[in-house]
């Protein structure tokens, strides 16, 4: 039977998906620490001196400086937060104190064993570049990396090792590189997710305004012929019972669009909003002054037009008080004017903030203008 990995929980990070599949998290630790081995040459040569005092302080501070240095990086590594590097985890002064540990134990190594104590710079460099400041860091690390090159040069019965400078060098410069690398991912990742996050609420925004758009016209119309209808109950029983018909088509017809739009399908027509224009303000008992063709309006603009006498009319039969509504289309224009309460129609509410932002996504414009009397709502695009 083959056994199932452990499952992450929901919205957990890459790396938490890989920590909990035996991934980098875990695994990047141990190949860190492999690299303990060269620390194998110091240890040998005091093991060779074992007869001796200094054979075992170079056998016991090897262990230490060791057991240091996996301490520190382990504790770097795993007590980050997830996706951050693994450096500047820790207060500048503990770090310093980290380091001037490890200098104390590597310059004891060589002094017990000699020369091959100076495998420690190596190690001595990659904690600055985990514990300190990049300009600190650098500063420690080219100290340790010259002074130990100087050393093998001056110190009696030591060759020179132009590796070991550029080794430490190349050590730093590696984990230096390492650390800028994650941290420019991580820039990177935080600006896509804050990226999607906007994406996400324009989209929201946009589907609210849509949704009022729909909804405000439709329920406009609904609450009139309502009205009409129960004024007309006594009066004229046939003629209500007409307009309640048209309430029950109405609401079915705002129904669907509301599916349309949540399933992202909706699209507007110039003539379908003109018929729609025709029959709410007859039912306002407001005279509709319409266009008898859309031929002259582009393609391109029929949409954006199309919202533009929607929320015109509503406006008009909302606020108004009109007894009439005019509807002018031309090529690159769309107008609905009226004769009621003149800038009172004006109620900058979410459907002309809207149409506002349609009109200015194509590089167009809404032009509101008081008339005498009345009002006039324009949308015009180039």
């Amino acid at each position: 039977m083959t056994q199932s990995r452990p499952v992450a929980p929901p919205g957990a990070s890459p790396e938490e998906v890989y920590a909990g599949q035996g991934g980098p998290r875990r695994w990047g630790s141990v190949f860190a620490l492999v690299w303990l081995f060269y620390l194998l040459n110091p240890l040998e040569a005091g093991w060779e001196q074992r007869d001796t005092v200094a054979g075992w302080i170079g056998i016991l501070a090897t262990l230490a400086f060791a057991g240091v240095y996996a301490a520190v990086f382990l504790r770097m590594r795993n007590n980050r937060p997830m996706g951050s590097p693994f450096r500047a985890t820790t207060t500048p002064w503990a770090g310093a104190l980290v380091i001037a540990v490890e200098i104390v134990l590597g310059v004891v190594i060589c002094l017990a064993v000699g020369q091959a104590g100076t495998a420690t710079a190596v190690y001595i460099a990659v904690t600055c570049m985990i514990c300190l400041p990049t300009r600190w860091a650098w500063l420690v690390t080219v100290v340790v990396a010259v002074t130990t090159y100087v050393a093998t040069l001056v110190v009696d019965g030591w060759e020179q090792d132009r590796g070991l400078l550029f080794g430490t060098l190349v050590a730093a410069l590696a984990i230096w590189g390492i650390s800028q690398a994650i941290s420019r991912n991580i820039e990177i990742l935080a600006v896509r997710e804050e990226n999607a996050r906007l994406a996400l609420e324009d989209e929201r925004n946009r589907f609210a305004r849509d949704l009022h758009d729909i909804l405000g016209h439709s329920l406009t119309v609904i609450t009139v012929k309502a009205e009409l209808a129960q004024r007309l109950l006594e009066v004229d029983p046939e003629r209500a019972k007409a307009e309640v018909a048209d309430l029950e088509r109405l609401s079915r017809d705002a129904l669907a669009d509301v599916r349309r739009a949540v399933e992202g399908y909706r699209e507007l027509t110039l003539p379908g909003e003109l018929a729609r224009a025709r029959t709410a303000l007859a039912a306002a008992e407001i005279e509709a002054v319409l266009p008898n063709s859309t031929d002259d309006v582009p393609t391109a603009r029929r949409e954006l037009f199309a919202w533009t006498v929607r929320e015109g009319v509503t406006n008009v039969i909302r606020h108004s008080g009109a007894s009439t509504c005019t509807v002018r289309l031309t090529a690159t224009s769309a107008e609905v004017a009226d004769d009621g309460a003149g800038a009172v129609a004006l109620v900058p509410g979410n459907g002309l903030v809207g149409l506002r932002e349609r009109a200015a996504a194509v590089g167009g414009a809404v032009v509101t203008t008081p008339l005498d009397p009345g009002f006039s709502l324009k949308v015009v695009a180039p």
